[in-house]
């Protein structure tokens, strides 16, 4: 884990960010305390399958009917 005061972050920001695409962790610090952590972002490894989702949803037959008087009024 790295550790920089926050106008050292400034300064070098290329040289932390290719450091966090390498995995590292960065804490950011000002007035000597703990201000930011910053982390990469976990990699999804699996690949998405077309049609894992089929039949999980459905859509009502009258989902595209008007609506019933008395809810037409707040629409206006």
């Amino acid at each position: 884990m790295i550790i920089v005061n926050s106008h050292e972050a400034k300064i070098n920001f290329s040289r932390l960010m290719t450091q966090i695409a390498n995995g590292q962790e960065i804490i950011i610090t000002r007035s000597g305390q703990d201000f930011a952590k910053v982390v990469p972002i976990k990699k999804i490894n699996h690949k998405r399958t077309p049609g894992q989702d089929k039949d999980s949803a459905w859509v009502a037959d009258d989902f595209d009917a008007a609506l019933p008087d008395e809810l037409q009024k707040y629409f206006v």
